[in-house]
């Protein structure tokens, strides 16, 4: 088969829903199509001015110096990425709330700006007391927690470089990532809370640093376990830092100096270092969480994702802090105590933006409709999904069952190496549930055969951005080649390694990875499109599917499908599913053999892992597994 055959987009409701009519009173911005046009006219006037948001200690010369792939933000701007974070919130209202901390065991705690800004500074403090200087790589091992949010803005507050690792990766996948950043100091904890269970972080530290002579210190934030010193380089996190002052000058740096390391989930190769910088990065996510959500300081805002992930960093800590916002953030598993957690979360505190994941959704779903009818969701203004593509079905389930028509529901997409939404429908627009969204801003998108050149509207092929925007990666931690080959495989454009279809309106759905493309009898189809048919049957809770070797077609796909609450698995259930899907999609997106399962495997970011469905399938080495959840 020719490679460069074009992805067949099978799956198409055409439903187009108005929003919600109360959305006009908070949104920010009345019109996506209007903003996107103006932003486009000027696109450096339109990120110059996102520069404004932020505080810098002196203003950019610029605002870009080169292009696409080879950009530099901001030259002669210099900053620190903490003061726009901390410092003016906690001078303009000692009295605002930056974090209320929830367990899943009960408890909860209130972190205002003035007393996050003292603890970073402690942590800052003894940082530097210990030897830690700018351009210092510091891994973070730490839960979902205040205490990791100040160990991230500790670092970024002297210029250190930090690393956050999802807590609960295992030892040799955070061995890796320790080496490959060449982290002088590693932050830990001893605990984390799940499913009522407190998980061991600390025989997983221990195992990891063993044997690494280039770690110098090691800081253990610990809740369950009595201070310890049987390595020498340990230190416990409250001694650590109990004699240090709560004022700390932050290191100024240049706009283009790294603030972090973010290492991906790794689903479908060895985990890559994405960098991003105090200037670029932080402008960028600033802006486009402000401008595409509508969220203020005046909201209660839950975002569901973890500090491990670039959602966490940008919509949880960075993003979330400069915009001023009041966060949620809840430690434990979001169905526990019991099925209801999260529904129990928003009505106790109101929330009123809600920025999840598809595979939340998806989770709720199985668990049935009548079980958010017992809630008050009445305060819920908005509810936003970004990490694997939103099908219909469960964008149906948010509107009409969690939000019962009140609340915008929109989708987003972006990924790692672009740090900030960039696709996706405002609060303002008409939703198209079988659609990702339209561009936000200056950003222009073209779909491309591997060839690199433009295919017709309406038909699949490579997504590619081919603008510069400042919230994207400025390099790839000790791997230059990796880095350039996004940019080199089509000139001129960032090659997103995701597939998608554009209407001629210029909607866009995004498909998933360019991996995740079955080839079937010819023809080329996503797994999103059949997945999302399958999910679209009363029975099916989740769904993932993967190509199976076949001497006549190929290649022929096979479904898993985990039910939901109060349905059987059963070869008339099977047949029934493989119906519904040809009835939507046609005989070529039909699966061939459909497998009930009690779940599936994901990563810890909640993306499936089809190559290992795949790899199981085969019979062959399901590879590393390192990222793979519990």
């Amino acid at each position: 088969m020719n490679d460069r055959t074009p992805i067949a987009s099978l799956l198409a409701t055409g439903e187009r829903f108005a929003p919600p009519a109360s959305v006009a009173a908070w949104a920010t911005i009345p019109d996506q199509d209007a903003w996107n046009a103006k932003a486009l006219e000027d696109p450096l006037a339109f990120w110059a001015a996102c520069a404004t948001r932020i505080v810098w200690e002196k203003s950019p010369e610029r605002t870009l110096d080169g292009e696409i792939g080879a950009s530099t933000w901001y030259p002669g701007g210099t900053l620190n990425a903490t003061v726009s974070c901390l410092d003016r919130h906690a001078h303009a209202d000692p009295t605002a709330v930056a974090y209320r901390y929830l367990r899943e065991d009960g408890l909860e705690t209130r972190t205002t700006y003035v007393e996050l800004l003292a603890k970073t500074n402690r942590l800052a403090n003894a940082l530097r007391a210990d030897g830690v200087v700018a351009g210092d790589r510091v891994c973070v091992y730490m839960p979902l927690s205040v205490e990791g949010i100040v160990a991230m803005l500790a670092c970024a507050r002297i210029g250190a470089i930090h690393s956050v690792i999802y807590a609960g990766l295992g030892a040799t996948a955070l061995r890796d990532r320790i080496e490959d950043a060449g982290a002088k100091v590693v932050i830990g904890a001893d605990l984390t809370h799940r499913r009522g269970k407190m998980v061991d972080l600390l025989g997983i530290l221990d195992d990891a640093v063993a044997n690494l002579s280039s770690v110098q210190r090691v800081i253990v934030w610990r809740r369950g376990t009595p201070p310890e010193r049987i390595d020498a380089r340990v230190r416990d996190y409250d001694e650590y830092v109990a004699e240090q002052s709560t004022t700390c000058a932050p290191e100024i740096v240049a706009s283009d100096h790294p603030l972090f390391i973010l290492y991906t989930s790794g689903t479908t190769g060895k985990p890559k270092g994405v960098v991003m910088t105090h200037g670029g990065y932080l402008s960028g996510a600033t802006a486009m969480l402000a401008d595409t959500t509508g969220i203020t300081p005046h909201d209660v805002y839950w975002c569901t994702s973890d500090i491990g992930w670039i959602v966490g960093h940008s919509l949880i800590v960075y993003g979330a802090l400069a915009n001023g916002l009041m966060n949620i953030i809840r430690e434990g598993s979001p169905d526990y105590p019991t099925t209801a957690a999260v529904y129990e979360t928003i009505a106790t505190h109101e929330i009123t933006k809600l920025y999840t994941a598809p595979t939340l959704a998806r989770m709720l779903m199985r668990f049935g409709d009548e079980l958010p009818a017992r809630y008050d969701l009445s305060s819920l203004q908005e509810i936003l999904c970004a990490g694997e593509p939103l099908n219909p079905e469960a964008w149906r389930f948010l509107h009409d069952i969690v939000g019962r028509g009140n609340a915008a529901v929109c989708n987003q997409w972006w990924q790692t190496e672009l740090a900030s939404p960039a696709i996706g429908f405002l609060p303002t627009s008409e939703i198209r549930p079988d659609r990702s969204g339209k561009p936000f801003g200056p950003l222009r998108f073209s779909i491309r055969d591997e060839a690199g050149n433009a295919v017709a509207p309406g038909t699949g092929g490579l997504l590619v951005l081919e603008t510069p925007v400042p919230y994207m990666f400025a390099d790839v931690w000790n791997d230059r080649a990796k880095y350039r080959s996004y940019f080199d495989s089509i000139p001129g454009c960032y090659t997103a390694g995701d597939v998608a279809t554009i209407d001629a309106d210029g909607s866009i759905l995004v498909l998933g990875r360019a991996d995740d493309v079955l080839s079937v009898a010819g023809h080329r189809i996503a797994t999103a499109d059949v997945e999302s048919a399958l999910v679209s049957h009363p029975a099916c809770g989740e769904a993932g599917v993967v190509g199976k070797a076949d001497d006549i077609k190929g290649e022929v796909i096979k479904a898993f499908v985990v039910l939901r609450m109060g349905h059987d698995a059963s070869d008339e259930l099977a047949r029934a599913l493989t119906e519904h899907v040809r009835y939507h999609l046609g005989p070529i997106g039909t699966p061939a053999e459909i497998e009930f399962v009690p779940k599936l495997p994901k990563t810890r970011s909640s993306k499936i892992m089809r190559r290992l469905l795949k790899a199981q399938e085969a019979g062959v080495s399901l590879g590393d597994t390192t990222t793979l959840e519990d």
